[in-house]
């Protein structure tokens, strides 16, 4: 595993924006995402994490749920295509169409995107609100490998709280996942 500095966007501080292609051929911009939608989560993942697996399901019903009120989530896939390559782009294709995903997935080919947000396992969670600042980011709830399992469900609960115009009780958790693999 290689190591490199990631800037660490903190809670509180502008996310930074992208530029990415998604698996519809399309290019994605986190700046018109944000003219469109009261908040947006970026959902770092990949096609190979056991994790992600668990949390697809969840993830799908998150947007499901908030995306007649002005919510998008967005799946980014910031792994080393030469070490895996199962995340590749067009495995990507085959692995949103198999698994239907109801977001859009964009690929961070150059892991620049992914640094600049600090994640550092997938899955990971950033919510952002309209005007660029992260809100809230860590896992998406405390227990990945229950889907039916009582648990605390933390972005569900941070967007749910950012629509009220409430304070998000926990804004940042620790990850739990796969580490992310820098190329060298």
């Amino acid at each position: 595993m290689n190591i490199l500095e990631t800037i660490d966007t903190p809670v509180g501080g502008y996310a930074p924006d992208f530029e990415l292609p998604g698996i519809d051929e399309r290019v994605h911009h986190l700046r018109r995402y944000l003219e469109m939608y009261r908040a947006v989560g970026v959902v770092f993942m990949c096609n190979h994490c056991p994790y992600v697996s668990f949390y697809l399901d969840k993830l799908k019903k998150i947007q499901a749920e908030f995306s007649g009120s002005g919510f998008t989530l967005i799946g980014m896939n910031g792994c080393d295509v030469n070490r895996y390559p199962t995340e590749s782009f067009e495995h990507m294709k085959a692995f949103a169409k198999h698994h239907q995903l109801n977001f859009p997935y964009l690929w961070d080919s150059t892991q620049d995107v992914t640094r600049s947000f600090g994640a550092i396992k997938t899955p990971m969670a950033f919510l952002i609100d309209s005007n660029g600042v992260l809100r809230y980011k860590g896992k998406i709830d405390s227990h990945p490998q229950a889907p039916s399992a009582m648990s605390e469900e933390y972005l569900r609960n941070a967007i749910a709280c950012l629509f009220k115009n409430q304070a998000i009780m926990l804004p940042e958790t620790e990850p739990i996942g796969t580490s992310l693999i820098w190329r060298n």
